[in-house]
């Protein structure tokens, strides 16, 4: 334990080197070929032989010399389309940013990696190393585990991980059972008929339409699902119209759907389609809604959080392990690994204003400041996990 933590620190440089490396290129959605590159480049430097498995999705394994389970370490490499405002000598300038912390998350994978090359006579059985595309769209884990992931060898149990802007640096949460929710993504498309706003009679206002159906889809949570299920319908895109005399075609609304119950978000889904098209029926209009991507709540098996938090623990302290009951709204698609193999999903401090004035900032906020002291903390919890786990299962 004491012997990882410090190989973890005397590797800190080329942690944050990969860190920034990352953060300096960010690339969006399933197609990352400078970040794949990277990783792949590193990983062969460290003695492995990675595979891509589909467009951007890297898989390498490391086994130890007796024979035993397999346990998967997952970290996500996507950035989001938002241009970064730090002040970081290593910002990027391409329009994307790491705001949610991937780049961190890869590094430490990176790190772990390298260490469990240090340590692979305490290997009891196999550690699959994954670095996934695409999670802000919540494609990447579907789309990985499509093409096997958990296969060839298959796999036993799933750990990932991720900063927590806002949480104490190297302060570890863990939730007990579902504690992140599930997303839908939509798309609702308002047809009419165009006209001049002067002769309304003339046409069918697809805005008018539009404004019906937001109202009406806020009362699907308020009035038809239970107030011990949490769930949340958010419009965030509401578009339609060029000129102010004239009513359109055609509104484009998006949003999200969020709730922790797997049943309880499949139903608003139903009932929404339901509203979305009896109203502009209702109107003279048409209306479709369409599912851009979803992904289920996460769950972690609890046994398996009780038994990875035991070792983490030993690693950090107990003061620095926090295992709590309930969810929060955001997403995360590492979900989709939950609901095949025992997974437990950690949260890690990445800083807080009382720190330095720089951390803190909301994740996806283009100001966002991760704490890199954490880098040596990640790359430990993965790699003493996975050999623990191995070794006591």
């Amino acid at each position: 334990m004491n012997e990882i933590m410090n190989q973890a620190k005397s590797i800190k440089e080329d942690l944050i080197n990969f860190r920034r490396t990352i953060h300096s290129n960010p690339e969006v959605g399933d197609a990352l070929p400078k970040t794949k590159s990277y990783v792949i480049e590193k990983l062969k430097e460290f003695g492995y032989d990675p595979k891509e498995i589909c467009e951007s999705g890297i898989v390498a394994t490391i086994e130890g010399n007796e024979p035993g389970k397999t346990f998967l370490l997952r970290a996500d490499m996507d950035a989001l389309p938002v241009k970064e405002a730090t002040e970081c000598d290593f910002k990027s300038n391409n329009g994307c940013m790491h705001a949610c912390g991937h780049d961190m998350h890869t590094a430490m994978l990176l790190g772990a990696a390298k260490l469990l090359k240090q340590n692979q006579d305490q290997i009891k059985g196999t550690v699959k190393l994954v670095f996934q595309p695409n999670e802000e769209g919540f494609k990447g884990a579907k789309n990985m585990l499509k093409a096997g992931v958990l296969k060839n060898p298959d796999v036993d149990a799933a750990m990932a991980m991720h900063v927590h802007s806002g949480t104490p640096s190297n302060v570890v949460l863990c939730g007990l059972g579902t504690s992140i929710a599930g997303c839908n993504r939509f798309r609702i498309v308002v047809k009419g008929t165009g006209c001049h706003g002067a002769m309304p009679e003339l046409g069918v206002d697809p805005i008018n339409i539009a404004a019906h159906i937001y109202l009406a889809l806020q009362e699907v949570t308020t009035r038809e699902v239970s107030a011990t299920k949490p769930a949340v319908v958010t419009i965030g895109k509401f578009s339609g119209g060029e000129a102010a005399n004239i009513i359109p075609e055609e509104v484009i609304m998006e949003g999200t759907i969020r709730s922790l119950d797997k049943e309880a978000g499949e139903f608003i889904f139903k009932r929404m389609n339901d509203i979305v098209v009896s109203t502009a029926k209702m109107f003279r209009g048409e209306a479709e809604l369409i599912e851009l991507s979803s992904v289920p709540p996460l769950t972690n098996d609890t046994d398996l959080a009780k038994e990875i938090t035991s070792y983490l623990k030993d690693l950090l302290g107990e003061k620095s392990v926090v295992l709590f009951e309930g969810g929060g709204m955001g997403s995360e698609d590492f979900a989709s690994y939950s609901y095949e193999v025992p997974s437990v999903y950690l949260m890690l401090g990445a800083g807080t204003k009382q720190e330095n004035s720089l951390y803190g900032e909301a994740m996806h906020n283009p100001k966002v400041v991760f704490n890199e002291d954490i880098l040596v903390t990640g790359a430990a919890m993965h790699t003493y996990s996975a050999i623990m786990w191995l070794k006591n299962n």
